[in-house]
């Protein structure tokens, strides 16, 4: 079975859907049929390198009055999953390089250590995921070898993988994220809970040929 993760490092349902989906996969015994693929979706492509106004700072310009319980609701739904989700310091920045890093992770089989450090540098530590010093020390971090990840945030390498997931994302109808597809059916939130994550995951697993599972994002 494949799992593909369509996500985006400024997302923090991101994050508390990377928990959950942990949550369910740790509770499947033949875990090694299951593939984790992350794909890349990038939620402000038009951003700078530049940090400017914070998560929540930009939060309350989409939801007015109702953005400090949104921004409250987030927090408590991260910290329910051992996340510390500080919208107040996170800044959001244009993240192509960030994509373009986890690619050269899935390379090394670090993917998910590359995209859990990226998500705590944002979401938690407040750090700018656009500042290539920033990325570099990241990639490091996650396992990377330090003249891979320069190598790469000096060149465009894996610019075109990005690209080539965000089409796949057009063409299977994803519009948001964490949205996952599993074996190829519609894309589904990532955001459920781990029990329904897990009925999901075990009925494809038991009935890979079965109907199309597809679950209102």
């Amino acid at each position: 079975m494949k799992i593909e993760i369509f996500a985006d490092v400024l997302c923090p349902w991101c994050y508390i859907g990377k928990r959950r989906l942990a949550a369910a996969l740790a509770r499947i015994a033949d875990r090694d049929r299951v593939q984790i693929v992350w794909r890349s979706y990038e939620l402000a492509p038009q951003d700078g390198r530049v940090p400017g106004p914070t998560a929540a700072e930009a939060m309350a310009g989409w939801w007015g009055d109702q953005a400090a319980a949104r921004v409250e609701r987030i927090r408590a739904l991260g910290a329910a999953e051992g996340l510390e989700l500080n919208l107040h310091i996170a800044r959001p920045v244009n993240t192509f390089d960030a994509h373009r890093l986890c690619h050269l992770a899935a390379d090394h089989g670090l993917a998910d250590e590359m995209m859990e450090r990226l998500l705590h540098a944002y979401h938690t530590e407040g750090l700018n995921v656009a500042d290539p010093e920033t990325l570099e020390q990241l990639g490091i971090e996650a396992g990377l070898a330090p003249t891979d990840v320069r190598d790469l945030l000096g060149g465009d390498d894996h610019a075109e993988r990005v690209r080539a997931d965000e089409r796949r994302a057009a063409q299977l109808g994803v519009t948001g994220v964490p949205s996952l597809v599993i074996d190829g059916q519609p894309p589904v939130s990532g955001v459920q809970s781990p029990e329904e994550l897990h009925r999901l995951i075990t009925h494809r697993l038991i009935a890979p040929t079965g109907p199309g599972m597809g679950v209102d994002n």
